[in-house]
């Protein structure tokens, strides 16, 4: 669930930050106008109008999507449903839409070790995919190299690896 949190977090961040340009571009135009200092108003218009117009422009098109993308990961990931029947029950949705968005977050591999089989999520039980690799430094002959729990050896000289 990871990579979705990633991006559901970045967008929220542009999101906030678009937000605030609206009051703080007001504060400045007021204050630039108060002292008489064109610069100042004319970088708080400018801010005004991204605020304005970028506030529900990254709201409905950056943040809900993927907002939506996270409800259907979250409801595989940790309410563990596992068909697009379940998931368009559970979450008041057409069956269309859900598996629409599932097609989603596999191009954008936000369900890592799932798999589709028609309308059914299934654990993809494919061996590399569960290797967790990790990246160490040989103390014999100083080589670098990746290796798995079932690996736990140089390739080059054999020499045991300590994690």
């Amino acid at each position: 669930m990871e990579p979705i949190r990633r991006a559901l977090k970045r967008s929220r961040v542009l999101c906030v930050i678009l937000t605030l340009c609206l009051p703080l571009g007001g504060a400045m135009l007021g204050v630039g106008l108060a002292i008489g200092q064109p610069g100042v108003w004319a970088v708080g218009i400018a801010l005004i109008a991204v605020g304005f117009y970028g506030t529900p422009i990254g709201w409905t098109t950056a943040y809900a999507p993927k907002a939506a993308l996270y409800r259907i990961v979250s409801a595989i990931m940790e309410e563990h449903l596992h068909s697009v029947q379940e998931i368009a029950a559970q979450l008041s949705m057409s069956e269309k839409d859900v598996r629409n968005k599932l097609d989603l977050c596999f191009q954008k591999q936000y369900l890592p070790g799932i798999k589709r089989n028609g309308d059914m999520l299934i654990l993809n039980e494919n061996e590399a995919l569960g290797k967790e690799e990790h990246y160490a430094e040989c103390p014999a002959c100083g080589a670098r190299f990746l290796y798995t729990k079932d690996s736990k050896t140089c390739p080059y000289c054999g020499t045991p690896v300590k994690r």
